[in-house]
Parts: C-alpha cells; structure tokens; sequence
C-alpha cells in the first residue's frame, strides 16, 4: 500500500489532477494509523482476558532471540523509513516507518516482559506491559490519524507558516508596500503558496514579473517543491504614508506610519483597510 501511495503521490499533474497526486499519501498515513490502533485494541483485549483468565507465560527460548533481532532489524529499518520520510516530505514513508517502529516496540515489550517474569516470577507482569506498550501504540495511531486528517482539510501547519512567514519577511523589499492574504497548502512534497502584494502603480509588467521571479527564487531555496502565485496591487496615494519606499518621485505625502511586518499581517487583510485603527 505505502509503495503504491508514493508510486501515485510522484505522478506529475494531469488535467484531471491540476494539483498532483500528493493526497493520496494523506489516505495511506490514515490507513497506516488505523491498523495501529486496531493492533492495539486487539492486543489491549487480549491482555485483559488473560488478566481475567490468569497470564500463562510460554517458553520463548530461541523465539526469544529470533524476536530479539527482529526488533532490531525493526527499529533501524522504522527509524530510516521516518528519517527519510521527514527529508523528502513523504507523510506515507514517515506512516510506514511508524507502523514498522510499533512491530519493534511490541516484540521488546514481550521480551522485556519475559525477562521481569523470570526475575520476579509474576506472571502478572506480561500483560500489564503489553498493556503499556499497546497504550504507546495506539497513541501513535492516533497522531497518524490526526495528522492524515488535517492533511485532507487542509489544516494550517504553524512550523511551516512560521518558516514561509519568516522567509518572505526576510527577501522584502522597500518598494514592497504590502503583502496581505497569504495562503498556503501541502499536497506530498509540494507546497502551493499564493499571496497579494502591493507594488508602485508604475512599475510595468517586466518589472513586476522579475519580483514574482525573485520571490519564487528564494522560496525554493527553503521550500524546493513550491509552486507560486502572486496577486500583483498597485498602490494608491493614501499608502504614501506607509512606503519606505525613498526612490518614488510620485510620494504624495511622506512616509508618517509604520506597521509590523509580521505573521499577522502578512495572512491577513491588506494594510489599507486597517490603516485606521494605526
């Protein structure tokens, strides 16, 4: 499933698809985390009724040691699968890495649970850890859920905002008069970013198709896979007192008010119709 989700996922956009493929990987991740969780229902259950029914521990002798490297094996190949699904931006590589890593944890709740049993001799000890080790489990299925979720309704990512936010404020320009209304979304590794910015109403349409080239530039510096659309406003005389813009030979008035160009500003409305309360 995971190998058919980023097979799919990695499919350029088609007229059916403008966008790409990349939600499928929300599905998959969602799949993933479901199967975790019900891994973990199932061994919660199991633990109770032999709770209930009294644990009867089983001699794992070379199981143990086959189990033992198993979850090593586990715990390296679920690590690189995480590792590398967080590089390249790949939800469905970080589920299945996660969904492998629950494998590794279980098979050392066992044995960490055989070997307390045997140095303690309560039996009882087995599936109260399995019960401990399923809690862990299904937490993880329940963020894999969550965040599969979130990634279908386009749920605003804070630690990628605040990434975006703080690029664009550092590549600003003093003729930029303002950005409003920024937006952004994440299909698979691509981020789709849209914003208006207001330009001097005499720039022309080279030089205000060199800023959309500049700012897509820069941002795939940081965010290779962006894609970019810029709505260009062209400013009007009662912005004169927020340019910082001194090369304009058309100021009306100088410069008198300042705004902070900040997170807030820069996804909310455009300064000229806040500019009041200032």
């Amino acid at each position: 499933m995971a190998l058919f989700s980023i097979y799919l996922s990695s499919r350029p956009a088609d007229s059916s698809h403008p966008y790409g493929h990349g939600n499928v990987e929300y599905f998959s991740a969602g799949i993933e985390g479901l199967l975790i969780v019900i891994a973990a229902i199932v061994i919660i259950i199991e633990s109770v009724s032999s709770i209930i029914a009294g644990p009867e521990l089983k001699q794992l002798g070379v199981g143990a040691i086959v189990i033992f490297f198993a979850s090593v094996v586990n715990l390296i190949l679920g690590n690189y699968l995480i590792r590398t699904g967080k590089k390249t931006n790949s939800l469905t590589l970080v589920a299945d890495g996660k969904h492998v890593l629950t494998d590794s944890i279980t098979s050392f709740g066992v044995i960490i649970a055989v070997i307390l049993v045997i140095l303690t001799d309560i039996e009882l000890l087995d599936p109260i850890i399995a019960i401990l080790v399923a809690l862990n489990i299904l937490i993880t299925g329940y963020k894999l859920i969550r965040e599969s979720i979130a990634g279908l309704m386009n749920e605003v990512d804070q630690k990628m905002l605040d990434k975006l936010t703080d690029k664009i404020i550092s590549i600003k320009k003093d003729y930029w008069i303002d950005i409003h209304e920024l937006r952004f979304w994440q299909s698979g590794d691509k981020i789709f970013i849209d914003f208006h910015l207001i330009l001097p109403y005499f720039f022309n349409i080279k030089q205000t198709h060199d800023e959309e080239s500049y700012i897509r530039s820069e941002l795939q510096k940081d965010f290779p896979h962006a894609e970019l659309k810029i709505h260009f406003d062209y400013c009007i005389d009662d912005l004169c007192k927020f340019c910082n813009y001194k090369d304009c030979k058309f100021r009306k008035e100088e410069k008198s008010k300042s705004f902070v160009w900040d997170q807030k500003k820069l996804i909310g409305p455009p300064i000229y119709k806040i500019y009041k309360d200032l």
